[in-house]
């Protein structure tokens, strides 16, 4: 999974407030890449209450190329 603030739909939106996003993009260039091991951790992590769910949805490619 490849995390980036600037290619999710969510970005900009109150959804931002409590994303887990930010506090793993401190730090780099604003894009991080997690495998399914890092993936699946934040997941229960979150189901058990100790970080905010990772809000990220991704934008279609080919949506925003239709009505870019």
């Amino acid at each position: 999974m490849i995390i980036d603030c600037d290619t999710c739909v969510m970005d900009g939106t109150s959804a931002c407030a409590d994303c887990i996003v930010p506090v793993l993009l401190a730090g780099t260039d604003g894009r991080i890449e997690v495998g399914a091991i890092e993936e699946a951790a934040l997941r229960n992590l979150s189901d058990a209450g100790l970080v905010a769910p990772l809000r990220l949805v991704p934008r279609d490619p080919e949506q925003d190329a239709v009505t870019g």
